[in-house]
């Protein structure tokens, strides 16, 4: 069955640097676009990055955008995230996800499958 597991979380300072990775199996990778998300303490689960199955294509949310590059590497079956310029308010539990499709999107509902998320504290 198709497994996302996250990696790379972790306590950081305000202006630091961090990079997420999801390693996937159980499924061809290189067919679908992938996704990062993330959910803050009594806050609803938001769209971060998206990446199109070849890597041509991302979209992001505004509150990233410029700081969190999104990337993978179809030959490792990973996605990564690079969190740059970390703020207090990035603080959260990050999600990747597996699109349906093969094209970005910033939409829960076209993604069927989570990992289990990583938490990324940052202190000010």
């Amino acid at each position: 069955q198709v497994q996302l597991v996250e990696s790379g979380g972790g306590l950081v300072q305000a202006g630091g640097s961090l990079r997420l990775s999801c390693a996937a199996s159980g499924l061809t990778f290189s067919s679908y676009a992938m996704g990062w998300f993330r959910q803050a303490p009594e806050k609803e689960r938001e769209f971060v990055a998206s990446i199109s199955w070849s890597g041509r294509s991302t979209y992001y949310a505004d509150s990233v955008k410029g700081r969190f590059p999104i990337s993978r590497d179809n030959a490792k079956n990973t996605v990564y995230l690079q969190m740059n310029s970390l703020k207090p308010e990035d603080t959260a539990v990050y999600y990747c996800a597996k699109s349906k499709t093969n094209w970005v999107t910033n939409s829960m509902r076209d993604y069927d499958y989570w990992g289990q998320g990583t938490q990324v504290t940052v202190s000010s």
